[in-house]
């Protein structure tokens, strides 16, 4: 693609919601997202940028968007800027292909709709198999693991001691289907 190419392509993608800001750079706007394309200085590169979520939120996942990045991502990638978790690509301008360019849109809008949900999760994940390895290390059964976290909750050691009965019974379901479904495999 050349860059002329790559503004046409924008341009019959997005419609209306691209707003070309100078022949380097390109900014889609939806209500669900925001795309930033920029071409280097040279225009032999080009980025794509999506805002995620503010660092802070995601600070907490770093090694998880870290792993996304060597397993899951593929050509997109986690990146933290300016405050900023973002969803970041960059090709050079001569290899690109209209197929590649469209594909790396959509895994980028992608990282977007995922937010830190998948790494707020993998993180959940790897607390329940850490609990689940800690009870078995004791010695603890599965109703034994339940019977401790539930009285974890009921002494506000874990979640929030003036919850109701109903938020209790819901946090206590969440936790006996997590740990059946790792307990073989922790």
């Amino acid at each position: 693609m050349t860059p002329e190419d790559i503004q046409s392509f924008l341009t019959n993608r997005f419609g209306r919601s691209l707003t070309i800001a100078d022949a380097d750079s390109y900014q889609v706007d939806t209500p669900d997202y925001r795309l930033l394309i920029i071409l280097s200085a040279q225009q032999s590169w080009v980025r794509m940028l999506v805002p995620i979520a503010p660092a802070a939120e995601a600070m907490t996942f770093v090694d998880e968007f870290l792993s996304a990045n060597f397993d899951d991502t593929l050509e997109t990638r986690y990146a933290i800027n300016q405050g900023v978790l973002w969803g970041v690509w960059q090709h050079s301008v001569a290899g690109l292909t209209t197929e590649d360019f469209n594909t790396a849109i959509d895994r980028s809008i992608d990282l977007k709709r995922v937010g830190i949900d998948r790494a707020f999760q993998d993180f959940a994940t790897k607390q329940v198999k850490a609990i689940v390895s800690i009870a078995k290390q004791r010695g603890d059964t599965l109703e034994q693991t339940m019977q401790t976290l539930d009285r974890f909750y009921a002494e506000g050691v874990m979640g929030d001691i003036g919850a109701t009965e109903d938020i209790r019974k819901e946090m206590m379901t969440a936790w006996q289907y997590q740990l059946e479904r790792l307990w073989n495999e922790a």
